[in-house]
């Protein structure tokens, strides 16, 4: 188990290392133009990555003193949240710079989670319980998710 965790956040660490210069180093128009599946651009996707971390952030402070947990889940409204911060017009660096500190302060929780904890849990939106080591190991695979669906919007463009 906590080779699990040192695994993930040796793995977030890792990303944030990568990724934070290639995503500044990105032009206008590919963090604004080129669209996932969903239609979102690469800048509403890293803006989506920051409300993962803020809510995840949310759901592993407050598992650690409560056995359960109702709380709100914001999966069905993703497009809703993209659209009420409005992204899409953010200061490109400094949503990088939130990304990367909170990712960092993610990291820092993980390192002092509570293991007698790790089986409080939360129930989602569809009525599942979530418990603090699911979320904690799932957190690092939607991270690469989203990060791989980025490289995807950069890399689709090379092949035109």
């Amino acid at each position: 188990m906590k080779t699990d965790f040192i695994k993930i956040t040796k793995g977030i660490t890792q990303i944030i290392e990568i990724w934070e210069p290639k995503l500044t180093s990105l032009e206008k128009e590919v963090i604004t133009e080129r669209r996932n599946k969903q239609n979102r651009n690469i800048m509403q996707i890293l803006g989506h990555l920051v409300d993962s971390a803020s809510n995840n952030h949310q759901r592993m402070v407050r598992l650690q003193y409560n056995k359960e947990l109702v709380f709100p889940d914001y999966r069905q409204d993703n497009d809703l949240w993209i659209t009420i911060q409005n992204y899409q017009e953010s200061n490109w660096h400094n949503l990088i710079q939130l990304w990367k500190f909170y990712n960092l302060h993610i990291i820092q929780i993980i390192n002092q989670v509570d293991f007698l904890a790790l089986k409080n849990s939360w129930t989602d939106f569809e009525g599942n319980k979530v418990s603090l080591q699911e979320m904690i190991t799932g957190y690092l695979d939607h991270l690469n998710l989203h990060i791989n669906e980025i490289k995807e919007l950069i890399e689709s463009d090379k092949h035109n």
